[in-house]
């Protein structure tokens, strides 16, 4: 069987976001590869099919692109889609509201090639792209709130601990499928109303277990929007929230083990703080100082966690 024409697919899955989106759009096509190297796939999920038609026209002189309108919403579904109609063994996937850099493909690219072919996931450095200045309460342990991924200068394995975000993996097409694709369960689904997430962790995982690996390319490098909506201390703590909720249906028994360990961890917290604010009023406070903010944050995520996995409080005898 000859080898496939093309090398690597970027896939772009957007949401009403035609303000951003065609930005997206021109970094990906602008890449050091030749063009025949690669294709950029863009999987529509707004509802208006027509205004669809109609921004997908800009891009029509682009031999390279592939513009679908996908009428069944949520993002897992339009990354699934998107794997489906890749004519290149490795895919990418780019955020609508980021930009990627010149040599983003080919970095990733050249890392499968370099790795073993056990190496089945790679993700790149992303980069904060600031809608609005960065908060002094924001500590840079919680960067990641924020997709900002930067794991060094060295093209290598992950380690324990470590992630890759879903605004900059790659995956080849063939084990991500047989691993079943992203779970439709997980991920965002139509507006910022829900911010379920961990469809990436989720089909990382499976790999693993089937014996993938996952390496980290620091040359595949984006810039991701930082909307200022999300620079609040309110967006943080809902986002937190959504985070417990996506761990709890990734992994629900591993959570229910920790259950009372996380209840023990947010009454730490509230413990701490003034008796008046020992209530769920002190996982809303704001926080001026960045390492108490982080600390209620994480305790608002195990309040969260321990009520999902079932808590059951009493008074001593």
């Amino acid at each position: 069987m000859p080898p496939p024409s093309r090398r690597i697919t970027a896939a772009i899955c957007t949401y009403q976001r035609y303000d951003l989106l065609p930005g997206a759009i021109r970094s990906a096509l602008d890449q050091t590869l030749p063009g025949d190297a690669f294709e950029v796939i863009v999987i529509d999920n707004s509802p208006d099919a027509e205004r669809s038609a109609q921004e997908a026209e800009a891009f029509g002189a682009h031999p390279n692109l592939v513009w679908r309108h996908e009428a069944r919403p949520g993002l897992s579904n339009a990354r699934n889609v998107a794997a489906s109609l890749a004519a290149a063994p490795l895919i990418a996937f780019l955020d609508d509201d980021a930009r990627a850099e010149r040599g983003w493909l080919a970095a990733i690219a050249d890392c499968f090639d370099a790795m073993d072919e056990e190496v089945q996931v790679v993700g790149g450095r992303i980069r904060p792209w600031w809608g609005a200045p960065r908060p002094d309460w924001l500590p840079d342990s919680m960067l990641g709130d924020l997709t900002v991924v930067d794991l060094g200068e060295e093209r290598r394995l992950l380690r324990e601990g470590e992630w890759v975000a879903g605004a900059n993996i790659a995956f080849r097409v063939a084990a991500l499928q047989a691993a079943g694709g992203f779970d439709t369960s997980l991920g965002r689904n139509g507006g910022g109303a829900s911010l379920l997430s961990a469809e990436e962790t989720a089909v990382t995982d499976r790999l693993r277990a089937q014996g993938g690996l996952v390496a980290y390319a620091p040359g595949a490098a984006v810039e991701h929007w930082v909307d200022p909506e999300r620079l609040t201390q309110a967006w943080f703590r809902r986002r937190a929230a959504w985070q417990a909720v996506s761990d709890y249906l990734r992994d629900p028994k591993g959570r229910l083990e920790r259950r009372d360990e996380a209840w023990a961890a947010a009454k730490r917290y509230l413990l701490s703080r003034n008796p008046a604010d020992r209530t769920l009023r002190g996982l809303a406070l704001e926080q001026q100082d960045p390492g108490d903010f982080r600390w209620q944050v994480s305790a608002l995520y195990n309040a969260v966690t321990a009520l999902l996995a079932g808590l059951d409080e009493r008074d001593d005898a």
